[in-house]
């Protein structure tokens, strides 16, 4: 029996030594593994990946760019060339690389790649939608200047009617003034003695300075549709002087829709708006080009209505989606103006406009203060002149004569300025802003606002604009209007 004891005895434990070396084994297995996927990481092949992806997201962004350049002009033909240079070049830098050449690659990638940025950077100016449209203002104003001495001649040159070409904007400004040309009889001029409800303080009163009328179209007509009561509702629309019988034409074959109120205004009809009285046009006169007339115009709103109490500022590339009465039952308190606040965090604070480093500014306001925006704005007038607001942008617009308070292509600064401290908070859902420029807006906000706010360069009236939200904006265009089929608006 001991025997045959032993025999087991020495098979258990061989067992179980064998049993610890599988344990062990396995241990060491997992551990290497471990490594080995550590390792990994910092592997050729791991590098290679993410070179690969680096050399595949700059050329999906040179053909993005490449895209948009094949719609430019025959002066964009060498800016397409070079996009199109670069992203082949990344493209098939990609394909070639492997393991054993991206050491060798890498370099190259990079390089590519910051010739790409480069590249971008400098084709901003030619994606710039603020400047294509100013250098269409400054068409209309030539041809304008030339329809006028046409008038006086009793014909139309040869060479203005071929400049008429259905091309955007400034097509549609030409038509109109052709048509007011045409048939000057059947456009009036305004009444000797104005309606009485323009000067009601008891109804609904918007102001709107633009040259754009197919923008302040939309603006009337939405907010008259969103109304509840849309006789009670008048807009004063301000424009440049050159502008002004193009709206004429505009509002005369198509009023106001629901019985809605429009007074057509340009800056000569506000005789007291001179070079001795506001530094605004003194500067201009002298040459400041940076001052752009028709956006500090809004500074002077008491004295252009002097018999309302409560006027809302509207923007021209907005749209009214719910009615806006509510805004004259906001208690205002002693603010004079209500605006959306737009801070979040360090986000937008009067830091980010006003120059700080200057001793005035530092002393006189907080960096850390929450701005707000144009769009919507509600301003107590009565309040306005009681704190003398005019005035203090008057001074503001002096000592800012060289440009080193704020930048004055930017009217927002100084309206900081002017109704700092004066300012109330509105509601969220009254504005919704960043429809030119944040293509993520949540569904749900665009749909609760009362007015949704194009503001950035993707106007909905250009081709660049975000083609989620065009839609909201179009459905208020009159597309019937012969004007827009002549002028090939893409609509």
């Amino acid at each position: 029996m001991a025997g045959v004891r032993a025999p087991a005895w020495r098979r258990a434990a061989l067992a179980a030594v064998t049993t610890l070396i599988l344990l062990a084994s396995v241990s060491f297995l997992l551990s290497a593994t471990s490594t080995a996927s550590s390792a990994a990481a910092n592997s050729p092949a791991s590098r290679l990946a993410v070179v690969q992806r680096h050399a595949e997201d700059h050329a999906a962004v040179l053909a993005a760019y490449t895209a948009h350049a094949r719609h430019l002009s025959s002066v964009s033909a060498s800016q397409t060339e070079a996009f199109l240079s670069i992203s082949a070049r990344l493209s098939a830098l990609a394909s070639r690389l492997s393991v054993s050449t991206v050491g060798a690659l890498e370099k190259e990638v990079k390089a590519q790649a910051k010739r790409a940025r480069s590249l971008a950077g400098g084709a901003k100016e030619a994606f710039d939608t603020q400047s294509k449209i100013q250098k269409l203002s400054d068409t209309v104003f030539a041809v304008g200047q030339h329809l006028l001495r046409a008038r006086r001649a009793g014909v139309l040159n040869a060479r203005i009617a071929a400049w008429s070409t259905p091309k955007s904007l400034h097509c549609l400004a030409m038509r109109l003034l052709e048509a007011r040309l045409a048939n000057a009889s059947a456009i009036p001029d305004d009444p000797p003695v104005p309606p009485p409800e323009l000067a009601d303080p008891t109804l609904y009163h918007y102001a709107v300075f633009s040259d754009n009328v197919l923008a302040v179209s939309v603006v009337v007509a939405s907010a008259a549709r969103a109304a509840a009561e849309p006789s009670r509702h008048v807009f004063h629309v301000v424009t440049a002087p050159m502008y002004l019988p193009a709206f004429r034409v505009w509002f005369a074959r198509r009023p106001p829709p629901l019985g809605a109120h429009v007074q057509l205004l340009s800056v000569s009809d506000f005789p007291w708006l001179n070079a001795s009285y506001s530094p605004v046009l003194r500067q201009i006169e002298e040459g400041n080009r940076d001052v752009a007339l028709l956006d500090y115009l809004r500074f002077y709103l008491p004295e252009m209505f002097p018999a309302l109490r409560r006027v809302v500022l509207l923007e021209d590339d907005v749209v009214v989606q719910r009615d806006l009465a509510g805004l004259w039952r906001i208690d205002m308190g002693a603010a004079v103006n209500a605006a959306l606040h737009t801070c979040f965090g360090g986000f937008r604070r009067y830091g980010k406009y006003l120059n700080f480093s200057d001793p005035f500014v530092q002393g006189s306001f907080s960096p850390r203060v929450c701005a707000w925006s144009y769009g919507v704005n509600v301003f107590d007038l009565q309040a306005w002149r009681r704190e003398q607001c005019t005035q203090q942008f008057h001074r503001f617009m002096e000592m800012n004569e060289n440009g080193t308070l704020w930048d004055p292509t930017s009217v927002l600064p100084v309206g900081l300025m002017t109704f700092y401290g004066k300012t109330k908070p509105l509601d969220k859902s009254w504005h919704v802003m960043g429809l030119g420029y944040n293509p993520h807006i949540r569904p749900e906000d665009i749909s609760g606002a009362a007015v949704i706010h194009f503001d950035g360069n993707m106007k909905p009236w250009l081709d660049v604009a975000f083609n989620q939200y065009k839609h909201l904006w179009t459905k208020y265009v009159d597309t019937e209007m012969e004007f827009l089929t002549l002028c090939n608006f893409g609509l």
